[in-house]
């Protein structure tokens, strides 16, 4: 750590979201919508927030992350509504393991308040959707990006507005604490080449006196990472130098951000940040306690600025640490895959022409090359566009995702003998002769990069920060560097016939071999169908899982039409099948954009039936299970309905939901009161009805329907017709 701390004293922005970005799935940070105040008036701006519960341990960003990415909110809004932007409380400074600043964020409880106006013309009596994608980058020893569709349903009154009973005590107190500027005290500031000099100076000496004071810099003028000094000036203020950060702008001619205070700029100890908006003045008058008051500065929602390019000796550093990274990157268990095939490409070539060998490791060093310059050209046309990405962003994609783990199938039945190529396309069990040999150097080429982006490697990380923090020019070459030392194995092997005569010559145990690597690209499907969970429903991932059956169907058709010895005719028909089955399955399982659930499900329990019921609400109770087919069958056809969600809307009915996924005693007991040992198992309670209606196993919309209105028994039996 200290030395790369040497190599890049600036910390380099985005090192750990292009660290392990995908090392885990599950959320380690729950977000959701909150607002104020109960209702919504006409015309009169309200605010609501994104609400963030995080795990201890885990912290989100401030505006300006230093290393890290900003929490960012794009909102889908009906036509007329406006929306400000994230208003931002007062960071606090993040350390690593080692204690080193590496950023500025926030851990807990946290709320992101944003400013919403609606239109003047709104109808009391109805009510509005708030819906909005939230990103934001979750950290912990790891880093995680996150993102979530978040909404929330307010009603539309012409009352008087009333306070949220649930959040708007608690969204008051952050509103109460945002920094903001105070005309009690007086600031000034002055910039040279390496510090900022922040003098503030109380309008009534011997006031309070504000302590452990740090500055957080909105534009990254001021360094995050560096330690500032703080002195009094003999007249009751206090002068603040502050590192220049390498990565300053050099042209602001003011000072923006917060200025903390462990107690508060109030002698209550309210106002924890002083808000900073000052023009810079000549070094002598800064040092004086004059100067205008702090004003309020615009928020933003984007994250810190990236530097220029260093010196050439940081360029050097750079590239050595690609280097060093790219090789080690082969021992990460996310290239074992490709390497087992690559161990069997050199074993079948250990009898061929030394230049035909060379020939292969020079190829495949080439699909190593394009594949890197393809990534790094679009992640840095989209990073120059806006979008915050880091290193193995395409894997972000769901559909990417998908279509990797079908290819990576599909190659995996081919080394299970399954189907055969005709001509090898993984540089297995092929002739050295021809095209096709070198196209599958160049494919596995590909392949070990696509199967590398998951992982991080020790040196990578910092080389790959570096890299977005360079020129275009500058960082294409550093991924070059990270390519060549990706494939340098493979080329020492090719250029050095030595080395593969160590390898054992061919023979009958190659395919025994063979078809054993085919288990760890099987077990990289499974990694990354459970990487696509996370990106998805369950439905979703259900439906992926399904679409994966129909590609291995389509090239077991293939193999089966299509094998060796098979005649013209039957080989087509092979391919034209499997080609059709595969597109079948392409679209089949394709994963959706996830679709929020329309009801919102509460957790059963006898006490909470009860209590719903004490209030004169109608109760529908799902008892449901994962591996219930016609579970999620019912799901589906009963809750994509648009009469069934608008009845439940508009009668306000509550959704509880036990799952009996596992063993549960309780709901294995309350099944057995209505003689029930199965689900699925619905029921509606109806205020005043001394039983429930009891449905059918298998749901239609109508059936519920025709169940909510109030009939008690079960709906199967006679009574009910």
């Amino acid at each position: 750590m200290k030395t790369l701390r040497f190599l890049f004293p600036n910390r380099l922005a985005l090192v750990v979201f292009l660290g392990l970005t995908l090392s885990k799935a599950q959320a380690q940070v729950s977000a959701t919508l909150v607002a104020a105040e109960s209702s919504i008036q006409p015309g009169r701006p309200f605010t609501v927030a994104l609400h963030f519960d995080q795990e201890p341990r885990w912290h989100t960003y401030w505006v300006n992350p230093g290393i890290g990415v900003a929490t960012t909110l794009a909102w889908k809004l009906p036509d007329g509504w406006k929306a400000g932007d994230i208003q931002w409380p007062v960071p606090e400074t993040i350390t690593d393991n080692m204690g080193a600043v590496s950023g500025n964020g926030y851990e807990g409880e946290l709320f992101l308040p944003v400013t919403i106006t609606p239109p003047a013309d709104l109808k009391p009596g109805t009510k509005v959707e708030l819906k909005a994608t939230a990103n934001w980058l979750m950290c912990s020893d790891q880093c995680v990006p996150g993102s979530a569709d978040v909404a929330i349903t307010l009603p539309i009154s012409g009352d008087k507005p009333t306070e949220d009973p649930a959040w708007g005590h608690a969204l008051h107190g952050v509103l109460a604490a945002l920094p903001s500027a105070d005309p009690d005290w007086m600031i000034s500031a002055s910039r040279d080449a390496k510090n900022v000099t922040l003098a503030i100076t109380p309008r009534t000496p011997g006031s309070h006196r504000p302590q452990s004071l740090h500055f957080f810099s909105d534009d990254n003028l001021v360094a995050y990472d560096k330690p500032q000094t703080v002195k009094e000036d003999g007249k009751g203020g206090v002068i603040l130098t502050l590192p220049v950060s390498d990565d300053a702008p050099k042209d602001s001619p003011k000072l923006l951000g917060v200025l903390a205070s462990a107690n508060g700029w109030h002698a209550d100890g309210s106002l924890a940040g002083l808000r900073i908006e000052v023009p810079f003045t000549d070094a002598k008058s800064a040092m004086a306690p004059i100067g205008s008051p702090a004003s309020t500065a615009p928020t933003a929602t984007g994250s810190g600025a990236t530097g220029s390019a260093g010196p050439a000796g940081g360029l050097i550093s750079t590239l050595f640490l690609a280097f060093v990274g790219g090789l080690i990157l082969n021992l990460m268990p996310c290239v074992f895959p490709v390497l087992g095939l690559k161990i069997l490409g050199f074993v079948n070539q250990s009898g061929a022409s030394r230049g035909k060998v060379v020939a292969h490791g020079l190829v495949f060093a080439a699909g190593v090359l394009v594949s890197f310059w393809a990534l790094a050209g679009l992640l840095i046309a989209l990073r120059a566009g806006g979008a915050h990405l880091g290193w193995g962003f395409q894997l972000q994609s769901p559909g990417f995702i998908f279509l990797l783990a079908a290819g990576l199938l599909v190659f995996a039945l081919n080394l299970s003998g399954v189907f055969e190529f005709g001509l090898s396309a993984t540089g297995v069990g092929g002739s050295l002769q021809g095209r096709s040999g070198y196209a599958g150097s160049f494919f596995t080429g590909l392949l070990a990069t696509l199967v590398a982006t998951p992982c991080s490697a020790p040196f990578l990380a910092p080389a790959l920060g570096a890299a977005l923090a360079l020129t275009a020019g500058k960082s294409l070459v550093v991924f070059t560097v990270i390519a060549i030392g990706l494939s340098t194995p493979y080329l020492l092997l090719s250029l050095f016939p030595g080395a593969v005569r160590i390898l054992p010559r061919p023979g009958k145990w190659m395919e025994t071999f063979k078809q054993f690597m085919a288990f760890p690209l099987y077990a990289t499907v499974a990694y990354l169908l459970w990487v696509l969970g996370g990106q998805t429903t369950e439905t979703g991932q259900l439906t992926a899982m399904f679409g994966l059956v129909l590609f291995a169907m389509g090239v077991w058709v293939y193999g089966r039409l299509a094998g060796i010895g098979a005649s013209a005719t039957r080989s087509r028909i092979g391919l034209v099948a499997g080609i059709l089955i595969l597109g079948v399955g392409s679209w089949a399982g394709w994963p959706r954009v996830p679709v929020p659930d329309a009801v919102t499900w509460e957790k059963w329990s006898p006490d909470t039936v009860a209590k719903l019921r004490g209030e004169g609400r109608t109760i529908y109770i799902d008892f449901t299970a994962r591996w219930c087919a016609t579970c999620q069958a019912n799901k589906r056809i009963v809750f994509h309905s648009g009469n069934v969600l608008q009845v439940f809307r508009d009668e306000n009915i509550a959704t509880l939901r036990g799952d009996w996924t596992n063993n549960d005693p309780e709901i294995t007991a309350e099944l057995a009161k209505y003689n029930r040992s199965a689900v699925p198992f619905n029921l509606i309670w109806v205020p005043g009805a001394e039983k429930p209606v009891i449905l059918p196993e298998i749901l239609s919309p109508g059936i519920v329907l025709k169940a909510l209105k109030g009939r008690s028994g079960d709906i199967n039996s006679p009574e009910n017709g």
